[in-house]
């Protein structure tokens, strides 16, 4: 590893630690589009991007 030169982190807890900082949001490194940033986004608000598939309803009502 060269010197001064530290390996990536997990992206959400990059973006949970750049918010518990104090950093903008739009501090992102990751290029739009990409998952990277989708889940930094993910650790900065503290919630997933989605909700998740949709569960079936109960047919025994």
């Amino acid at each position: 590893m060269t010197e001064g030169h530290q390996p990536r982190l997990d992206p959400i807890l990059e973006g949970a630690h750049a918010r518990a900082i104090g950093r903008p949001k739009d501090a992102c490194p990751y290029p739009a589009g990409s998952s990277e940033r989708r889940a930094w986004f993910e650790g900065y608000d503290g919630a997933p991007a989605d909700d998740g598939p949709d569960l079936p309803m109960d047919v025994g009502r």
